[in-house]
């Protein structure tokens, strides 16, 4: 079976670090980015089949890249994972666009873990 591509979008070096750990552990292919700028084109070129994606970038919304993102054709189908220490699976949708799954920081990693083997389900459907 071919590795699975995930996208990480997180400031936090550590938090991102701790994350792509983990996922190559689990033999998948990480790509992470520390600010939203052309999150789309990387999208593009990388492919992920799972997104996880902090709110709080240092230049722009994370909401706003998943509105793209669930706006563009191209990449709509794509899961996201929001992940936020300020909000709440009630209160960070923006626009009416939410995220596919949502877990608040600090995150247990066996439950972060379970969202994107859920998300890769689905994704595969």
């Amino acid at each position: 079976m071919a590795k699975k591509n995930i996208l990480v979008v997180e400031d936090n070096h550590a938090i991102l670090d701790v994350i792509t750990l983990i996922l190559e552990s689990e033999a998948f292919n990480v790509t992470g980015l520390n600010k939203g700028a052309d999150f789309i084109s990387h999208v593009q070129d990388f492919k992920p089949h799972v997104i996880i994606m902090d709110i709080m970038l240092p230049d722009i919304d994370g909401r706003v890249l998943l509105k793209e993102l669930k706006n563009d054709a191209t990449t709509n189908h794509i899961p996201v994972l929001m992940i936020s220490a300020r909000y709440n699976s009630t209160n960070y949708i923006l626009d009416d666009v939410p995220a596919d799954d949502f877990m608040a920081k600090p995150f247990n990693i066996d439950e972060l873990m379970d969202k994107i083997y859920s998300l890769l389900k689905q994704s595969a459907i």
